[in-house]
């Protein structure tokens, strides 16, 4: 879908910041897993045993990896979506279409969103198998994703009727 323009001056500067620091996170994480996962085969072929944690830290890092990029894919609409008659809509119409689609998203993770801090309570007494470290630190990574689902729906929705509000006679906003 062609996009609506993103946010600029000192706001779109500052989310573009926080765009860069997530996607920065989520890259670490991904390095982090390759790293772990490469140990973890390295260990089974050339040690006389294979390190316990190397799966279970690539599996919290995976999960990790997926609630910091969660709310960037949607602010690049990299997110899987059907693309059955975008190309047809009008540049308003494109703002409004994501107008609706955001709310939505936000909708659903606004009503989320306390139940994924229920359920990262659940681990505060509990630790994880072979790394010893409390649940809770894996478990926030659901407050993490709908947080973020929740904020950049906010952003999609503010950036879509800043275009509703741009002159007719734009022919493009790219």
């Amino acid at each position: 879908m062609a996009e609506v323009p993103k946010l600029t001056g000192p706001i779109g500067r500052v989310l573009g910041w926080v765009d860069g620091l997530f996607v920065l996170l989520a890259n670490l994480a991904l390095v982090a897993i390759a790293a772990t996962v490469l140990l973890q085969i390295s260990g089974r072929l050339f040690l006389p045993y294979s390190p316990a944690w190397t799966e279970e830290l690539s599996r919290y890092l995976f999960i990790y990896m997926v609630a910091l990029s969660s709310g960037v894919a949607i602010r690049r609409h990299s997110h899987v979506n059907v693309e059955l008659y975008h190309h047809k809509l009008g540049l308003r119409a494109r703002a409004g279409y994501q107008i609706l689609i955001s709310l939505m998203i936000g909708a659903f993770a606004l009503v989320v969103l306390p139940y994924a801090w229920l359920y990262a309570q659940n681990g505060a007494w509990q630790t994880s198998p072979t790394l010893k470290v409390p649940m809770l630190y894996i478990f926030f990574s659901t407050v993490v994703l709908f947080a973020l689902v929740l904020f950049y729906s906010v952003v999609g929705v503010i950036e879509g009727l800043i275009a509703l509000q741009r002159k007719p006679e734009i022919e493009s906003w790219k």
